[in-house]
């Protein structure tokens, strides 16, 4: 059984950072693309951004400059370092890993979340 569990949230005031950690657990091959998604009170989840294995990496127009996604391939984990916060990023935020199995199907796993609280 697969586990993305996220930490490093928590409440910040706005223009500060936080570094946001996904680490995936249990047995598989090999995980192709991970991301990070948000989703803020009373709004759809919406990506944020996303890195292939290889380390391409793609952003949400809000958050460009702003945040940047980094992974840990040896050590399965996703990092999102979020810098000059605003009220505005205030959501749970979530990571999520295209993860492939011993039968080398692919699933796509979720973590539980983090909240990402921004003070103005």
């Amino acid at each position: 059984q697969v586990q993305l569990v996220e930490s490093g949230g928590g409440l910040v005031q706005a223009g500060g950072s936080l570094r946001l950690s996904c680490v995936a657990s249990g047995r598989f091959f090999s995980i192709n693309a991970m991301g990070w998604y948000r989703q803020a009170a009373g709004k759809q989840r919406e990506l944020v951004a996303t890195i292939t294995s290889g380390g391409t990496t793609n952003y949400a127009d809000s958050v460009k400059g702003r945040f940047t996604i980094s992974r840990d391939n040896a050590k399965n984990m996703v990092f999102l370092q979020l810098d000059s916060l605003k009220p505005e990023d205030t959501a749970v935020y979530y990571c999520n890993g295209r993860v492939v199995g011993d039968l080398k199907y692919e699933y796509l796993y979720w973590g539980q979340g983090t909240q990402v609280t921004v003070s103005s």
